[in-house]
């Protein structure tokens, strides 16, 4: 199926490790120009010779802390004008509203939360301005399941989920989509050290965090591609009539409203 979006310029942040780079290498694929954000020079800059020699494509990589003030604004200034944001970056810490201190929840919020929603601010107008283009947030299914020893990153996650739908509600009278995705557990190292936290928590011991991921549909988490490949989908003009609408791809995690 071609998707159309080879020559398009897509800018991915958190784009060094996990989803993030899998997505940088699904775009690449498809033939896309690359902006890459990450804190880290040295992951960006293998991702980006890796990639260039693979797919013939740009990649421009931008190692910044987009917490830093005026982060947003030296972005924007050095990408310009692009045809989809992907916005990736940020972890929220696990935990319980009392594991989780208020510099704790904020740093998280700030870079996860606050970052996708002052990106957007940053380049929807310049979207609308060369005719349109598209921002998926990659949210995750902690929005959707209200676990108490999340706290922090399901109340982030949910209002991340109601800004898209309601940035994407009326997006397509400016020809934007706005459009975000839900992942549940996927097979990065994030979601390990999690069941690892839960498994010393639940069991008493972390090395059983296996019994844990058990539970899981299929028994394992989520491929990564199985949530990369949904995303690039989404950015191509064959989901053209998509807006304001979160897709969950968690093997059903949610509807058993459990985390595991």
């Amino acid at each position: 199926m071609d998707l159309g979006l080879k020559g398009k310029t897509v800018l991915i942040t958190g784009a060094s490790q996990g989803i993030g780079e899998g997505l940088a290498r699904s775009f690449a694929e498809e033939g896309c120009n690359l902006h890459v954000v990450a804190r880290s020079g040295d992951r960006l800059d293998a991702l980006k010779r890796a990639l260039e020699a693979e797919h013939g494509v740009t990649v421009t990589a931008h190692a910044m802390d987009m917490t830093a003030p005026g982060a947003v604004e030296t972005l924007v200034a050095a990408v310009g004008d692009i045809d989809v944001l992907v916005n990736n970056a940020g972890v929220i810490p696990s935990g319980s509203l009392w594991d989780v201190d208020e510099a704790k929840w904020r740093a998280g919020w700030e870079l996860k939360v606050l970052g996708y929603i002052n990106l957007t601010r940053a380049f929807y107008p310049r979207m609308k301005a060369q005719g349109g283009g598209v921002i998926i947030n990659n949210i995750g299914n902690g929005g959707e399941v209200f676990d108490p020893a999340y706290v922090a990153g399901t109340t982030g996650n949910a209002s991340l989920m109601a800004f898209t739908r309601a940035m994407g509600g009326h997006s397509l009278d400016d020809n934007i989509r706005v459009v975000g995705v839900n992942p549940g557990p996927v097979d990065t190292d994030r979601i390990y050290n999690m069941l690892k936290k839960r498994a010393k928590d639940w069991l008493g011991d972390a090395d059983r965090y296996d019994e844990l991921q058990q539970r899981y549909p299929l028994k394992r988490p989520a491929h990564i591609h199985e949530v990369t490949d949904l995303i690039v989908f989404l950015a191509s003009y064959r989901s053209g009539y998509t807006s304001g609408a979160i897709f969950t791809v968690d093997g059903g995690i949610a509807s058993r409203r459990s985390v595991i």
